[in-house]
């Protein structure tokens, strides 16, 4: 165990300290004096100062944090004539440091996802068979067929158990596909199959795996990142419409529970599996935290970039106090909503 929250914090210290470093360049290049550079949350563990800025580890692994000088109008002891203040650089200079850090997050992904198409290749969409009395067999669907889009356009085969595994409404899919060369189109109704206790179409060993090389690498690595990217923002689409619950969300311990699993699933195969699984989750979870930030919430980059949207519409800014406030109390909630989230955790390892 104690193996496995190694891997964890270290998985969380490189996706947390590729954020902040993102928004840590791009201050740097705004002109925008950075006080604190911190990995965690709560109490300091760890701390040295180098120039202007306090370099902090942090005891809770829930977060990071960049902190500006005049950011929220709040922690400025200069106030706002203080040089290297947030509120001075041009709101441009402030939209491209509040999103460096997201940005930070897809291109140490998209690093990470290449890692993984070099080691395992692509699965790509191509049926190996339908089901007997299943609705693909009943649009005539066969085995050879190279699907291209389902309920949009398609990459990998991962993308349509993602989709699969987020209707549970009995929707109908738009079904493309190539055979012979020729493009056909098609409608799939899923049927509920009481086995597998979820709606299925019929598709029988539909993943065919290809060895990336050459341009392929980056090629098939931009599929993966954008499988993730689509699996995160499907993700909380499904969340806000009831479509999952809170046993499907995951704080710090739930993703330290499912490190541990992979880690031992793999273990048999021999060191590089193990490793390049956890390449594989840390590029999830590096997508997750880009995607989670840009989501318009008080205190997150994407409730930051709101702000400063309404600032270019509105050709002034909102009082940097007024907003602080906000950001703050959004900051409060966050902290109560990561506590149930970890609660939630427990109980479930617990169950």
């Amino acid at each position: 165990m104690i193996s496995t929250i190694i891997i964890f914090l270290l998985i969380f210290f490189v996706i947390v300290m590729g954020h902040e470093f993102g928004h840590f360049l791009l201050a740097k290049v705004n002109g925008i004096r950075v006080n604190e550079f911190a990995v965690g949350m709560g109490p300091q563990i760890a701390h040295f100062r180098k120039g202007e800025t306090d370099y902090v580890l942090r005891l809770l692994p829930i977060g990071g944090a960049c902190i500006f000088e005049g950011e929220d109008g709040l922690e400025s002891a200069g106030g706002q004539a203080a040089e290297g203040n947030f509120q001075n650089a041009s709101v441009w200079a402030r939209i491209s440091t509040v999103v460096a850090g997201p940005l930070f997050n897809f291109l140490l992904a998209f690093i990470f996802a290449v890692m993984v198409a070099g080691y395992a290749g692509a699965d790509l969409p191509v049926l190996g068979g339908v089901l007997e009395g299943s609705a693909a067999e009943a649009a005539g669907m066969q085995a050879g067929d190279q699907i291209t889009s389902f309920n949009g356009k398609i990459r990998l085969a991962r993308e349509i158990q993602l989709e699969m595994a987020l209707n549970r409404d009995n929707d109908p899919i738009e079904v493309e596909y190539i055979r012979d060369g020729q493009t056909c189109q098609t409608v799939l109704t899923p049927q509920y199959d009481e086995a597998e206790g979820r709606y299925l179409v019929g598709f029988s060993n539909y993943a065919y795996y290809v060895e990336a090389d050459g341009f392929n690498l980056f090629r098939y690595g931009w599929y993966q990142l954008r499988f993730c990217i689509k699996n995160s923002v499907m993700s909380v689409q499904a969340l806000v419409q009831g479509k999952l619950t809170k046993d499907d969300v995951a704080g710090p311990v739930g993703m330290a529970q499912m490190v541990n699993e992979v880690k031992e699933e793999t273990a048999p195969g021999g060191p590089l599996l193990v490793f390049m699984n956890m390449v594989n989750i840390a590029m999830l979870l590096s997508v997750s935290l880009g995607v989670m930030n840009l989501l318009p919430l008080p205190a997150l980059d994407g409730g930051r970039l709101i702000f400063l949207l309404v600032e270019v519409i509105r050709g002034k800014p909102i009082p940097p106090d007024k907003e602080g406030i906000i950001h703050f109390a959004g900051f409060v909630v966050l902290m109560v909503l990561m506590v149930f989230v970890m609660f939630n955790d427990i109980q479930r390892i617990l169950r």
